[in-house]
């Protein structure tokens, strides 16, 4: 049968679709894939993905594991005990965090949805979320998808990259119900010490505001300091929750297993938002996640050792064409300052056309990230030490 001139309908997509962010770095990834694709050699460092596989006992694991007959059925709704426990016991480790794995413990599938998902269980239309500028642009999606608004906290290099609250107007302290925060940071690489979280504790109770500590990086901190968890500040269950993922500690990145910690309110609220969406994690997952967390941690010390190096070896070149910038502390990424006379997005334009090297402009982060481009220190240090060599052949340092 043929169905001549027949009128298609019209898709028309809802209002809270057409009111999310523009997804700035798609734009970064398709530039570099048409430099690619034209034959050229391009040094990518404007990545977020980790460049080296999955430990090889955490592999054999989920070997083992796909075969269990056991993880072939629907998982329990909210995960299985093992992982929860799993996750609790590295905390302890790790922290000296004390964690109730059934209440104050919630499974995530990445991080990246526990991000996004807890704007939509606390937030109406209408409310007001502090959200860091810069900061990971997937906070600004989460709000958006809640019919909220944002107010943005400065993170200025003066002050180490850290919100300033005394800077935060009045009305917005009385009209926020969320705030966001990410130590190490994205993109800044800056650091927080237990007194900051001392201090947002004092600041989120007094102005009834939920904290949301993004600490995706918190496995990552260099020159022997390990970093703070917002957890090992008193009354951090009182006032928020933290979000730990095993993408960046265990590079499994594409597993897309994490956590939410903390307050038990919250956590009972993440796992009714995914009680109604999801049917919780593959077991073999959680078995391979279990294997991660409660195995040998030399592993996670080599990785920090190896981003440290690459650190290292990349201000060294940069030393040498001039180009001075502050060491990161913390995290997979460099935050370094653009020359003069140009934008965060014309310089980046310039590495890529003219030195085949790419980097994140930093307003794609905020507008406070204007005047700098992010780095990461996701390829060895003879890949690195090739791409400050090629942009130095620029002069423009």
């Amino acid at each position: 049968m043929q169905f001549n001139n027949q009128r298609s309908i019209t898709i028309e997509p809802a209002d809270i679709m057409k009111g999310l962010p523009t997804q700035f770095f798609a734009t970064l990834v398709q530039n570099v894939n048409r430099e690619i694709a034209a034959g050229h050699d391009v040094i990518n460092l404007g990545q977020g993905n980790p460049d080296n596989p999955t430990p090889v006992h955490i592999v054999k694991s989920m070997q083992e594991a796909a075969a269990n007959p056991q993880y072939h059925k629907y998982s329990p709704f909210t995960g299985y005990t093992f992982l929860k426990e799993a996750i609790a016991k590295r905390y302890f480790e790790d922290y000296g965090v004390k964690l109730n794995p059934e209440k104050e413990v919630a499974i995530l599938f990445g991080g990246k949805t526990g991000l996004v998902q807890i704007s939509q269980i606390l937030l109406n239309p209408g409310d007001l979320c502090l959200v860091p500028d810069p900061g990971y642009p997937d906070y600004w999606s989460g709000v958006a998808l809640a019919g909220a608004n944002m107010s943005f906290m400065p993170l200025l290099k003066d002050n180490d990259f850290l919100p300033d609250y005394n800077e935060i107007s009045e009305a917005d302290r009385k009209k926020a119900k969320l705030m966001f925060l990410n130590y190490p940071n994205n993109p800044t690489s800056g650091v927080a010490p237990l007194s900051f979280y001392e201090d947002t504790i004092k600041f989120a109770a007094e102005n009834d505001i939920v904290v949301a500590s993004d600490f995706a990086y918190g496995a990552i901190g260099f020159d022997g300091q390990k970093p703070v968890s917002f957890l090992q500040a008193e009354g951090a269950k009182e006032v928020g929750v933290e979000f730990y993922t095993l993408s960046k500690t265990y590079n499994m990145a594409g597993w897309r297993v994490a956590f939410a910690l903390g307050n038990e309110k919250i956590i009972s609220l993440i796992n009714l938002m995914q009680d109604h969406i999801y049917v919780s994690l593959f077991g073999g997952i959680q078995a391979a996640a279990a294997t991660a967390l409660t195995s040998s941690q030399d592993c996670v010390t080599e990785l920090v050792h190896r981003y440290e190096s690459r650190r290292d070896a990349l201000f060294d070149a940069l030393h040498e064409i001039g180009w001075e910038a502050q060491k990161p502390k913390g995290s997979f990424f460099s935050w370094l300052p653009v020359p003069k006379g140009y934008t965060s997005v014309s310089f980046s334009d310039l590495l890529l056309k003219e030195a085949k090297v790419a980097v994140a402009a930093g307003v794609g982060f905020g507008t406070h990230g204007e005047g700098y481009v992010r780095v990461g220190l996701l390829s060895d240090e003879d890949r690195l030490r090739e791409a400050v060599g090629r942009i130095g052949k620029l002069n423009l340092f």
